[in-house]
Order: structure tokens, then sequence, then C-alpha cells
């Protein structure tokens, strides 16, 4: 199935489109996490939620995804 034919059916209502997929060849990577302490202004802080509240994501995703984001797009070393 093309992408473009699922996106109509999930677009056009169907609740369970896992039904398309082979889920037994689905596996879950478990990432290590660490846990951070990290010290903002509450301007920031305010600014940081009301981005997260925007998007529908929690601090830490968005932080989280930030960080991927610009480490991703770093230069590799030469």
């Amino acid at each position: 199935m093309k992408a473009k034919d699922l996106d109509k059916l999930f677009d056009g209502g169907e609740e369970d489109v896992l039904q398309h997929f082979d889920l037994s060849k689905v596996r879950r990577i478990q990432f290590e996490h660490e846990l951070i302490e990290l010290e903002l202004p509450k301007e920031r802080m305010a600014e940081l939620d009301a981005e997260a509240s925007r998007l529908n994501m929690t601090r830490d995703q968005l932080i989280s995804e930030w960080v991927r984001e610009r480490l991703e797009a770093k230069p590799a070393a030469e």
C-alpha cells in the first residue's frame, strides 16, 4: 500500500490503520536515558512551555527534539 492511500484511510476516519502493517517485524529500540537539570529564566520557561503546548508536546519532548535536530544539523568532523 502506498503512503498516500494509507493517508486517505486515516484521514477518512479509519481508526485502526495498524491492520495494514506487518507488526511481526516491528521492534522497539531501547535507548538509555540520562536525567539532566536545566536552569532557565522564568520568561524563557514560559516561552518554552507555550511552544511545547502549541506543538502538543511536553517540555521534555520539545527540548529533546530540538537537541536532536541541532546535533543532526552539525557538520561532520573533518
